[in-house]
């Protein structure tokens, strides 16, 4: 499984031409639309990332795509917009 992540510190966002793309073949249609509630194992986000490539980075984003593997329950985690990729558990306090 592919999913989108942010490399670098300032948090994940798309360039306008990868926003452009995105909602090109999605569909999505209409001003003011943006990236922030697209699934990071979206299909078509992993397309639009692997085409553009640093093309798709939005400001202080530095976008890649991490795989796992398949069944893997999963979860972004992140430090000041740097993100990983992390296998769910369960956590007490």
């Amino acid at each position: 499984m592919k999913i989108v992540i942010n490399r670098d510190y300032g948090g994940f966002s798309l360039s306008d031409e990868a926003t452009r793309r995105y909602a090109e073949l999605k569909g999505v249609e209409g001003k003011g639309w943006n990236c922030r509630g697209v699934d990071r194992d979206d299909p078509v986000l992993i397309k639009v990332v692997e085409e553009l490539g640093d093309a798709a980075d939005g400001q202080y984003a530095s976008l890649g795509i991490v795989e796992i593997p398949d069944g893997v329950q999963w979860q972004i985690e992140e430090y000041d917009g740097r993100e990983w990729v992390a296998e769910k558990h369960r956590t007490w306090s």
